[in-house]
Order: structure tokens, then sequence, then C-alpha cells
């Protein structure tokens, strides 16, 4: 299972960066060196889902990502760039995921601060529902202010090794996986050791469950390749918005939505990189259980 999931890592890395290009069966399984039969298998046995539907899902949901922070860009000009064949497929598409049309999701998303989640209705039917952030906006602006530190500085190309988790529920194992290869390489326990976490996903248009993060360890030089399920992640030097500051696990969907927030205002778009955190201290540790953690978005 070790040596399945290693490929699919592989796989499913190509196909987050190849979202426009032919992901046919054939072309995608043999990435991993798979016959198409038994890699359709694997790769739903391992994630939970057909090729075809994650590729479509991740297809909208990129989509829907892009409408809610780029709202100066037109609509066709997106579906475009993600293989949809016209207007009326990308529509109907959409509207099943999200059970509004795309033009409907723009106009909703995101300055009223809402989250998708998929729920069942009575009939068993999934519905698109949005509910509000915990809280409003002022509230939001407020806390914001009180709890974190906020500047648009350049990064330096960070490398790093990093463990693959689908869902929230498995960020905790992957460290786990990551820090025992670490110790085997004598690269943990050491001083100033950071850990961080790479959204391949926005929680914002991914279901929880669902939603892909790389828990990464920053590393002194580049891991040339990939050792069973630890492998090379690069951080590409940019410009990023940074909110630091010190706050528990529950602070952390506010963080992201008041930086977001402070983004727009301030007038920065969002560049196709990926956010992530860093960690400066551990929240076991403190009392309180607090944390110090850089949010990074990555911005133009």
């Amino acid at each position: 299972m070790e040596e399945y999931k290693r490929r699919i890592i592989r796989i499913i890395k190509h196909i987050d960066e190849h979202l426009d290009d032919d992901l046919s069966l054939e072309k995608v399984a043999a990435i991993g060196a798979y016959s198409p039969f038994h890699f359709h298998r694997i790769f739903k046995l391992i994630t939970g889902e057909t090729l075809q539907n994650y590729i479509i899902r991740k297809k909208i949901e990129k989509s829907a990502l892009y409408l809610a922070l780029k709202k100066n860009v037109d609509i066709k000009e997106i579906y475009m760039e993600l293989g949809f064949a016209n207007h009326s497929v990308f529509n109907k598409t959409f509207k099943k995921y999200y059970g509004q049309s795309p033009s409907e999701f723009r106009r909703s998303a995101p300055e009223s601060f809402h989250k998708i989640l998929q729920v069942e209705s009575k009939n068993g039917q999934v519905d698109t529902v949005f509910r509000q952030y915990i809280c409003n906006v002022e509230n939001l602006l407020n806390w914001r202010t009180m709890n974190l530190k906020i500047k648009v500085t350049q990064l330096q190309e960070m490398n790093l090794a990093c463990v693959m988790s689908l869902g929230l529920a498995d960020v905790e194992k992957s460290y786990d996986i990551l820090i025992d290869w670490a110790k085997r390489k004598q690269l943990f326990p050491r001083e100033n050791v950071k850990m961080i976490s790479v959204y391949h996903d926005s929680f914002k248009v991914t279901p929880p469950e669902k939603v892909r993060i790389h828990a990464s360890m920053l590393l002194d030089e580049q891991l040339m390749e990939q050792e069973g399920e630890v492998f090379p992640e690069i951080i590409e030097t940019g410009k990023f918005i940074i909110g630091s500051g010190e706050v528990t696990l529950h602070d952390f969907e506010k963080c992201w939505a008041s930086l977001f927030l402070w983004m727009n205002e301030n007038h920065y778009s969002i560049r196709k990189a990926f956010p992530f955190e860093i960690y400066h201290s551990n929240f076991k540790e403190h009392p309180e259980e607090k944390m110090i953690v850089d949010f990074c978005i990555p911005i133009h």
C-alpha cells in the first residue's frame, strides 16, 4: 500500500499542475506506471473517488476560487483555461457542485464571507448551502487588529520535505510520518526547525475531508527525490502577505478570513501559488494551547 500511495502522490501532483492538459485515464495511469484498469481501482481505493470525478471536482473548485477572488476576469476566460468546451457545459457542471450558476456564485462570494458546505437535504440529495463565518465583518476586523501583525514582504525560495494529507483528519498522521523520516535522517529534532502546512485546496470550495494539505518541514538543502511517502516541494521566491500571531487552532479560520479581507481592502490579488502556514512553536507545549504562526498568502 505504501508504494501505491507514493505513486498516487506523484499522479495527484501532476493532475493539479496540468488541469488544462490531456488527463485521460491512459495518460495519467502511465505517469504512475499502472495499467489503466489497475490504476482506476487503486486511485479510487486511496482517494475515495474515480479519476474522472476527481479531475472534474478539481477543475470546478479551481474555477470557484477564481470566480471569488478574480472578479475582473471574464467567466469565459476562466472556463476556457480549465478545458471546458463551452459555457453551457461549464454552467451545468458548476451548478451540479454548488447549486447555483457561476455568475450567481461570483456575486455571493467572497465579500459576504460565506463558507461552502455540503449537506444532505431531507430527500437525500446533496445541496449546496451557505453559512456565515463565526464573526461578522466588523468583529473580524477588530479581532484582526488585536491578534495579527500584517506585512507584505518578499520571501526567498524554500525547500520542503512533504507528506500529503487528504483531509484535515489525516494531517497529524502525515506529520508523524514526516517526523519519523526526519529522525532517521537526523534532521529532527534540531534548533529552529520549521514545520509548514501548504494548502493545495481552499476550504471555501473544497469539503474539509477532501482538502489536500502537504505536511512539510523546511530543509537547508533540496530533497532530490521522493523517499517513500516523503516527497520534495519548493516554495518559489515571491511576494507574500504574512499575518503573524499567537493563536489557537480554533482561530485559524478567522486568521485566513481576515487576511483575505485585508488583501482585498488593499487591492492585492492572489497569484498562482499555494498559501501556507509556518509554525514557530508547538501548541501542545503551551498551557492555553496557543502557537506562533505565520499565515502566508502569495500575491502579485
